[in-house]
């Protein structure tokens, strides 16, 4: 036991994260190290900060699996939304869509370019190519530690260029080689996005080809599925399963729910994770648990007319023959599985166009009935006029069906927070509060040491994460102290951007970044990476 502490947490209740029954003890930190103190007499005789964390829980840090901050908080490094959570690892370039590694700048402007209605367009330096050098700005301060997964967009950039393309041979060797170096530079594994062009162009042989690559490696598959496949409700899973078993490797599906268009139950869904584990096969799933999604308004659109870049994409939302083929295919509900609301379940965001800022947190619906606008012109005129960069916030899992994935065992936390416009998906600020007052105290769906297992030892082992996730001596010093009679989240539809409550003291690395449920201003957080932390 140190004689001397930087940090010392007293008096509270140890939730360590392996899922075990809590215990009384202290928290000593040193040199961003954990040390557990069992016993008055014990504690440090120096110590530089106490916290009284009588009547509350300590637990590890939050790790969120599923997280769109890669460029925002770059801009907003204090990264208020997910650290007064308790979040202090986030895991970054999902959904295939990755900032990097790209060889050429004119590819990286574009591809920020393409998807800045779910990532945003910060106004910050894009000053970076590999993975090594995009790690190495996060290590410039930020409030949180970031975990990097490499995008399969950016690999088919740089192999096939923006259309959709068949990899050869050829192209598959040069994404794998990709892939390679940028797993050695810190990447966690392999994320796609098959909702979003061009790395939705990849067919499942070429993802198995490149999971089995990031398993060599260590690493993992971590997929948003092909909503569009098949029967639309049991093949897309079937086939991110799949790669995973074909890959040799591990997959894990991201925000796994189920929808209230679906033909069959949440338990058909569960199954497929089931049978294959069953089966001795590694897969994983997080969920966040909200009713609401939300994405770029793009996602509209069918695949096809995205080919070829932003550029082309531009042209072709101009010009009045695509969007004439368009209105044969854009349905009544529209493509991206919205409720039967229809364009009223679409809620629009992050304009920076003056004449257009009125509509900021106003849906589709209300922008066709005072414009005139069928739902394609709509959607086209908003996206011509905001260069691509129109968020969205919808429907998404059902409540009645949504506390089977938040509960089960296999399942952990994705928050798949958006941080764009005045009115994002209130996941972005209330997932983690929401499970523990909601979900755990409130409802009693599941046992607090379990769900905090689910947020820190179980995606820490996802990760490979060796000395994170757990509170033991010589763990890496991310530390929550909530109050788990007050904690709850305020963040609704209607009021999505309010901080949590109850969540009253967040340690990342070994500094305070919230204390009394106030940021600190501390940038203690950095790039983690693979095979080093």
């Amino acid at each position: 036991m140190p004689e001397s502490a930087d940090l010392l947490i007293q008096g509270g209740t140890i939730v360590d994260g392996t899922g075990g029954d809590g215990f009384r003890a202290d928290v000593a930190v040193l040199d961003g190290r954990v040390h557990l103190v069992r016993g008055e007499d014990l504690r440090p005789d120096n110590v530089g900060t106490s916290i009284d964390a009588a009547g509350k829980v300590v637990c590890p840090g939050f790790i969120d699996l599923h997280s769109h901050s890669g460029l925002w908080i770059l801009a907003e490094p204090r990264h208020e939304p997910k650290v007064r959570q308790g979040v202090t690892t986030e895991v970054v370039g999902v959904d295939g869509n990755a900032y990097a590694p790209f060889r050429r700048h004119e590819d990286l402007e574009a591809f920020v370019r393409l998807n800045g209605g779910l990532d945003g367009r910060p106004e910050i330096a894009y000053d970076w190519g590999s993975v090594a050098s995009y790690l190495d700005r996060f290590d410039r301060g930020v409030a949180v530690n970031v975990a990097f997964v490499v995008g399969n967009s950016a690999l088919r950039i740089d192999a096939l260029g923006w259309e959709d393309l068949r990899a050869d041979e050829s192209a598959l060797d040069r994404m794998r080689g990709t892939l390679r170096e940028a797993m050695e530079e810190g990447a966690f594994g392999l994320s796609s996005g098959l909702d979003y062009p061009p790395g939705s162009f990849a067919s499942t042989d070429e993802l198995a080809s490149l999971t089995a690559e990031a398993g060599k490696l260590g690493g993992f598959y971590h997929t948003h599925v092909r909503y569009t496949l098949g029967d639309r409700f049991l093949d897309p899973f079937r086939e991110a399963i799949e790669i995973g078993k074909r890959g040799g490797s591990p997959a894990h599906i991201t925000h796994f729910y189920h929808r209230s268009g679906y033909p069959g139950g949440p338990e058909q869904l569960l199954g497929l994770v089931e049978d294959a584990r069953a089966q001795g096969q590694d897969v994983t799933f997080d969920s966040y648990p909200y009713e609401w999604a939300s994405t770029r308004l793009l996602i509209q659109l069918p695949q096809r007319i995205q080919a070829g870049g932003p550029m082309a994409l531009l042209d072709r939302l101009a010009d009045s023959r695509v969007r004439d083929q368009l209105r044969q295919e854009v349905g009544q509900p529209g493509a991206a599985s919205t409720s039967t609301a229809g364009w009223a379940d679409i809620r629009l965001g992050y304009f920076a166009t003056p004449s257009n800022q009125a509509w900021e947190g106003r849906t589709l619906a209300e922008f066709m009935s005072v414009t005139g606008s069928d739902a394609v012109d709509a959607i086209c005129d908003l996206l011509l006029a905001e260069d691509l960069h129109v968020a969205q916030v919808t429907s998404g899992p059902t409540s009645e069906t949504l506390p089977r994935f938040v509960a089960h065992p296999v399942g952990m936390v994705g928050t798949d927070s958006t941080f764009l416009g005045a009115k994002p998906s209130p996941r972005t600020y209330g997932s983690f509060p929401r499970i523990l007052g909601e979900f755990v105290r409130d409802k009693r769906i599941m046992g607090l040491e379990e769900a905090v297992r689910k947020m820190t030892s179980a995606p820490a082992a996802r990760l490979g994460l060796a000395d994170r996730g757990i509170l033991r001596d010589g763990a890496v010093a991310d530390v929550v102290v909530f109050d788990p009679e007050t904690v709850a989240s305020l963040a609704t539809y209607d009021e999505p951007r309010r901080f949590p409550v109850g969540i009253e003291h967040v340690i990342v690395n070994g500094t305070p970044v919230v204390r009394d449920s106030e940021h600190t201003g501390a940038l203690p957080g950095r790039a983690l990476r693979r095979g080093r932390d």
